[in-house]
Formats: C-alpha cells, sequence, structure tokens
C-alpha cells in the first residue's frame, strides 16, 4: 500500500504561485485526479503545432512491459536482446581474453570500460562500424584491489580503459557481429594525440610546457554522449573531465575558474595525477583548459587525428545533436549536464556543401556560438525564448567584465553564459532534434539545487524545488528555421511517481503507475519519429522511487504524449547510448556500470563473475522494425 510523501506541493511555494497565476487560464492542475498529476500535455500551442503535422497515429507497436529489479535485459515480447561486446572484450584478432588482471597493455587492445553514447555507420548491405564513448572507470572492478593502491601501470590501464572504440561489424546471419579482423578496428584513450582547432587553438590559456604551441593535446577522456555529422564523422563529447586531475601540493590555491570547473586538489578519486604529471594541477595548470570540448573523428581512417572542436566552447559536453537547417547552415545543440548550468546552441558560418563531404570537414571551426534563455508569463509552463550570442564585444562580454578574447569566453563558456543571464537548467543532457517537423527535445535529468541555490531558483521551465525526479522541455524554433533566435517552449514531460505523491511530484498526465521513471538522460529519435527516453536514476526501488526499478528505455509519442516502457536493465546500471542500422531493424543500446557500488550484479555473464559494461544488440524475431506496429 502506498503512502504519501510529506514532500507535497505545500513544500513548493514558488510553484504554486506560478500555478496559481495560471490556473484559470490554462487548468494545469487537474480539478479531480486520483493520482493527482499535472494535466497540460496538448494544451500548448507548440504540442497544437506538433500534432498538427503527425501522420502517423499509430506510431508505437510493441506492448509495453513492468518494471523490473532482475539482474538481465528485459524486452518486449516478439524482442530479442543479445550481448554485441563488453567491457575487456578483446578488439583485434590475438588480443588478450577479458581478465580483471589484464594489464594495461592488454586494455589498449580491448573494448575500453563504461560505454555510452554511439553512433552506427554502415558500410555496405554486411559491413558497418560503431564508434562507441569509454566514459569512465568502475576502479572497483578494474582492479583486483578496487583501485586502492594504484601504481603507475593502473593509471595508465585506467587511462586505455577510456575514451573510444570503433568496433568494425559484419552480418554473420543477418545479425551484425563484432569483426576482430577488422581494419577499421581502433582504440582511442586518454593518451591518443590530437589537434586543437578553432578560435581558441594556440591561446595562452591551452599552452602547455609539453605543448607550447597550444594547438596538440594527447587523449579524451569522460566522453559522455555523442553526436554524428551527415560527412560522416563522429562527434564525442567530453563531460566531467574535472574527475581525473588534482594535485600533490597541500599549498596549492585554485581561482575561480577553475572551481566554476569542478577542480579540486583531490580529484575524484582516478588518482591519475599521482603518477602522470600531466594531471597535476600544480605541474600543469592549463592542462584542464584542453579538455571539455566536442571531438570531431573520421571513424572509417583508423590514422586519422581526432580534432577539438573549440568553436563549439568549453563545458561538461553531455552530447552535440546536429542538424543541417533547412538552407544549409550546420546548427549543433549542446547541454552542459551540471546542476544550474546552461543549453546551448551552434550555427556554423558556412554552409554544407553536400555534394563534397571533404569541403565540410572544417566546418565546426567557424561559427557562433548562443546560450539559451527562457521565458514565461503569468505563471504558465510554456513560454518564448531566446538565444543569447556569446560574442566578445557584444552582450557584456567585453574586457571591463573580465573578457580578453573570443579563446576566453570559449575555453570558460560557463562564466560567459552567466554574465549574459542565461537560464539555468536541471542538468540539461541529451538533445534530440524531431526529424519529422524540427522541434527539439532535451532531458534535464534532475537537480536537488533547485530552489535551494539563489542562483537556481524555482521557475517555469524548472518548476520543482529540488527536482528528485526530472523533466523533458521541447522547444520549436521560430518559423522551423534552426538559426532563428526566437523559439516556443513547453514541457513534453514531468517525470514522477503518482504512486506516492500527488501534485507536481507524480508527474505529468502523460505519466502513470504503468510507466513512470526518474532521472531521463539518453534520449533520440528513430527515422518514424518514435522517441527514446533512457533513464540513469534512483533505482532503489523504495520511497520516492517505488515502484520504478531498474533503469530503463521508454518510448514516446510526440504528438499523443503517450510512454510506454520498451526495455528494463539489470542491478544498479545506467541505460544509455542508442544508434539504428539504417534500415531500422537493428538497435544497439548500452548498459553501463552494472552493479556499480559493489551492488550485486553479474551482468552479463551471470553466476560469479564480474559485471560488465556492455553494448546490446537488440532485434525482432519477425525481423521488422524497431518499435513499429
Amino acid at each position: 500500500m502506498s503512502t504519501k510523501s510529506d514532500f507535497s506541493l505545500r513544500a513548493e511555494p514558488e510553484f504554486n504561485q506560478i500555478i496559481e497565476k495560471g490556473i484559470n487560464r490554462r487548468q494545469f492542475l487537474k480539478a479531480s485526479s486520483a493520482a493527482g498529476t499535472v494535466a497540460f500535455f496538448g494544451t500548448s500551442p507548440l504540442s497544437n503545432a506538433i500534432a498538427a503535422t503527425a501522420d502517423n497515429k499509430d506510431l508505437i507497436g510493441f506492448e509495453a512491459i513492468t518494471a523490473s529489479t532482475e539482474d538481465k535485459i528485459i524486452v518486449p515480447k516478439g524482442y530479442q536482446a543479445d550481448v554485441l561486446i563488453s567491457w575487456g572484450d578483446p578488439l583485434f584478432k590475438g588480443a588478450p581474453a577479458f581478465s580483471q588482471q589484464a594489464d594495461s597493455q592488454a586494455q589498449a587492445l580491448q573494448f575500453g570500460d563504461n560505454n555510452d553514447g554511439m553512433t552506427f555507420f554502415q558500410i555496405s548491405a554486411d559491413r558497418g562500424v560503431l564508434s562507441i564513448n569509454n566514459e569512465y572507470t568502475n576502479h572497483e572492478y578494474l582492479f583486483a584491489h578496487q583501485g586502492k593502491t594504484m601504481s603507475a601501470d593502473d593509471v595508465l590501464k585506467s587511462q586505455n580503459a577510456h575514451g573510444i572504440s570503433v568496433v568494425e561489424l559484419k552480418k554473420v546471419d543477418g545479425k551484425w557481429e563484432v569483426n576482430q579482423e577488422g581494419r577499421l578496428n581502433r582504440r582511442i584513450t586518454a593518451n591518443t594525440e590530437m589537434e586543437l582547432t578553432g578560435p581558441a587553438a594556440g591561446d595562452a590559456l591551452l599552452k602547455t610546457a609539453v605543448d607550447p604551441k597550444g594547438t596538440k593535446v594527447l587523449g579524451t577522456f569522460n566522453n559522455c554522449a555523442n553526436g554524428e555529422t551527415p560527412w560522416g564523422t563522429y562527434l564525442t563529447c567530453e563531460e566531467n573531465f574535472n574527475g581525473v586531475f588534482g594535485s600533490k601540493s597541500e599549498s596549492l590555491v585554485l581561482d575561480s575558474n577553475q572551481k566554476r570547473y569542478g577542480l579540486s586538489t583531490t580529484g575524484a578519486g582516478y588518482d591519475w595525477f599521482k603518477h602522470d604529471d600531466r594531471f597535476d594541477l600544480a605541474k600543469s595548470p592549463n592542462e584542464p583548459n584542453r579538455h571539455g570540448w566536442v571531438v570531431e573523428i573520421d571513424p572509417m581512417d583508423p590514422n586519422s587525428t581526432p580534432k577539438k572542436r573549440t568553436a563549439l566552447g568549453r563545458f561538461k559536453h553531455e552530447n552535440a545533436a546536429l542538424t543541417i537547417n533547412n538552407d544549409g547552415y550546420v546548427v549543433v545543440y549542446l547541454g552542459d549536464d551540471e546542476r544550474g548550468e546552461h543549453l546551448y546552441r551552434f550555427v556554423s558560418k558556412n554552409k554544407y556543401n553536400p555534394s563534397n563531404p571533404a569541403a565540410n570537414r572544417d566546418i565546426l571551426d567557424e561559427g557562433t556560438l548562443y546560450v539559451a534563455k527562457f521565458n514565461a508569463k503569468d505563471g504558465e509552463l510554456e513560454g518564448k525564448g531566446e538565444w543569447i550570442e556569446l560574442t566578445f564585444g557584444k552582450n557584456g562580454l567585453t574586457k571591463e567584465n573580465g573578457f580578453n578574447s573570443q579563446a576566453e569566453i570559449l575555453i570558460f563558456a560557463r562564466k560567459a553564459a552567466t554574465q549574459v543571464g542565461a537560464t539555468t537548467m536541471d542538468r540539461p543532457e541529451w538533445v534530440a532534434v524531431n526529424p519529422k517537423n524540427q522541434s527539439v527535445f532535451c532531458t534535464l535529468t534532475n537537480n536537488k539545487y533547485r530552489g535551494v541555490k539563489d542562483n537556481q531558483p524555482v521557475d517555469a521551465v524548472n518548476p520543482r524545488e529540488k527536482n528528485p525526479y526530472g523533466h523533458i522541455v521541447r522547444w520549436m524554433p521560430s518559423g522551423q528555421d534552426h538559426t532563428s533566435n526566437n523559439f516556443d517552449w513547453d514541457l513534453y514531460l514531468i517525470a514522477g511517481n503518482p504512486t506516492v505523491h500527488e501534485g507536481l511530484m507524480a508527474g505529468s498526465d502523460n505519466i502513470n503507475a504503468g510507466n513512470m521513471f526518474n532521472s531521463p538522460d539518453g534520449i533520440g529519435f528513430d527515422n518514424a519519429g518514435r522517441l527514446w527516453i533512457q533513464t540513469d536514476g534512483k533505482y532503489s526501488n523504495t520511497g520516492d522511487f517505488a515502484g520504478m526499478g531498474n533503469n530503463q528505455m521508454l518510448c514516446g509519442d510526440p504528438e499523443s504524449g503517450e510512454v510506454r516502457r520498451f526495455l528494463t536493465g539489470p542491478i544498479a546500471c545506467e541505460i544509455t547510448g542508442l544508434t539504428f542500422s539504417p534500415d531500422q531493424k537493428t538497435m544497439f543500446i548500452g548498459v553501463q556500470h552494472p552493479g556499480e557500488d559493489l551492488a550485486p550484479s553479474h551482468f552479463p555473464d551471470g553466476g560469479n563473475s564480474i559485471p560488465r559494461s556492455s553494448v546490446i544488440r537488440i532485434t525482432r524475431t519477425d525481423g521488422g522494425i524497431i518499435g513499429a506496429a
């Protein structure tokens, strides 16, 4: 029997004020509802505009599954989920098999840890390649000593488990399998040489003793989500890079810019700085400035040099949602995944050339970065928004306010966003563009500081104090023109628990006891316009999260608002990473950190095995399109 939490709308006076101002006009709250959910879906002008473009009334065609706490992948009837590759599996012919005792050299030849965002690139009918982020390492499983006594080789092993795994696939009996003999197989790690490009390249803030020109950098790490380009390259996004830095110096004092990016002298437990001076803030203070970028990689050339595109700004990047505007300009939407940070947009200076892919290879080096400001009136959970330009000399980004160049604005994009008055958000994570009508969706996963910290007040677009469940905001650029500086926005979904709470904490009216979840994270559209939602939230299955089970993946209809649960993951995992084969008959998703913090998971091998992050291949038993009727 469920009981209602003491933390209800009574604890949210600021939101009550918002609701009270607008309730007579919009009736956001149901007058009488057993679940007490927020009723607003389908009432906004944006909802109506999206509905007018819809051409499929039976968009979701599978039978929803229930929540689960089992230590396995569960998918709907008629679907099959198989492990494609797991952390430590050999990527090359002759590479060592998985072993917790593997050293750094072995790990450099094996699939990396904690796979996250990924993209499938098809080469031919029976050949393709997956570019897959390996975000971070779970030292409790990477080492028998659980990371408690790190040696220099342990640090190198950890570095080699980060980065990207480029995995060539071939079709075997109609299904995609790893091809260890593929010539495109590649590991990109924390020590792979890369090029810094764009407006910040060569700036004094990017120069180090080993790179006095500020244009060459070693490695990428903490790669969260991703993007892809129509010219065939992969975009990998550096997120929590701060955690690998620290210092052995006891007298080091960090400045405000370092603190804004989460740097500390103790680090986050990786201990790289204890054995690699590049990560010691006292010895290489500019090294962190060389990370936190979007990196462009050519998966078809294993000898190519990855490029860090500084024009897209430096922050804790979640993903890079790239779209070609109707006039040919390249637009990239970017979330900064930290509580109280911001949502960004990049617009290219030059137009995409579809007839000459090579001409587009450096198009992301020139353009304009913007940050979002969300506005609302009369307490409504919808409104207008604007993109504010982050260009030196404009909008207060001047020397008088502490900005000396465009390079500095890009390197300290968070500081620039604050200066121009951008809206602080509840951890903006993945962004996805609807292929059917150009509406854009962004997951806001949660924020314990909302309504607590002065710079993060409860507002219309972030309407819950201490937001534990997260929500999804969507917007439509004016005239469906992604280069427009104006947009209309509303909330597609507010996650919640209607079996525990009433009112706003129960969630929006498209959330019920049968599909509830918390902390939406990964998000993406398929070709038909189905919205796939992945979660990285609390899996205690108790209290506020009772009945939600393990992390999961759901499918949403952007027109009707319907949401169905499609997949549940094993114990203590995150479901993340999403890509399809071009025929939409194979879906690839990721299971990250099963059994984190020594939780009792043994996925995927069972028994008493060490849990391993894995890429999962999902198909239909009838060979049909994923998600369709």
